[in-house]
């Protein structure tokens, strides 16, 4: 039977969630999608409803061009997402950061 300490399970969980995210970025990268979005868009991308989308497009730190309208840059957008992704951050190295137990 094989056993795994606590310091081995969190390092193996950590890599499986860093491959795990990698993997979906670059999926939704690859994805067919505009340059710019907007709000509804937005909404289907990110499965969300009306008022959380104003919610996030209101937002200082969320990436909106408004010269043309709210359009969101698609490519900012999963730029934040990574940045603003707290769990992995916190838990992982997949940023930079060491796990503390």
């Amino acid at each position: 039977m094989l056993t795994l300490d606590k310091d081995a399970f969190k390092e193996m969980f950590s890599e499986i969630i860093k491959e795990e995210v990698t993997k979906a970025l670059q999926d939704i990268r690859t994805t067919q999608l505009p340059p710019m979005l907007t709000k509804q868009q937005l909404e289907q991308l990110l499965n969300i409803k009306h008022a959380k989308a104003s919610e996030l497009l209101n937002r200082p730190d969320f990436p909106v061009f408004r010269e043309a309208g709210v359009l969101v840059p698609t490519h900012l957008l999963f730029i934040w997402i990574e940045k603003n992704t707290r769990w992995i951050e916190d838990n992982t190295k997949y940023f930079g950061k060491g796990i503390t137990a």
